[in-house]
């Protein structure tokens, strides 16, 4: 599954048919993408739809793989944030960590 959308949706425990919540995660997504643009990481894009793949956003960059689960995280805390204050602060944990290493990825290419 190539399609940014289909997968964080997959991630997130819904069907790629089932559209309802499309423009909210959508919305969740293109603030995860700004973010990792600026850290240095991949193409500046914004999604509108499932046709938008990790390719668009990471040109065949292997380096940043990890992007997808950060991208899901990200999504995650703003669209289905867990209940357990233990949960959040793991996520928040796991999220800054990737936040560092792919920053560190990013200005090693350099």
């Amino acid at each position: 599954m190539d399609s940014i959308l289909d997968s964080v949706k997959k991630s997130l425990g819904i069907m790629p048919e089932y559209t309802h919540f499309d423009q909210d995660i959508i919305l969740c997504i293109n603030t995860a993408l700004m973010i990792l643009n600026q850290l240095g990481v991949g193409n500046e894009l914004i999604i509108e739809d499932s046709s938008a793949t990790w390719n668009d956003f990471l040109s065949d960059n292997t380096r940043f793989e990890m992007v997808k689960t950060y991208v899901y995280l990200r999504t995650r805390m703003t669209f289905d944030p867990p209940s357990s204050s233990v949960m959040m602060d793991a996520l928040k944990e796991q999220i800054k960590e990737y936040e560092w290493r792919l920053n560190v990825n990013a200005e090693s290419l350099f």
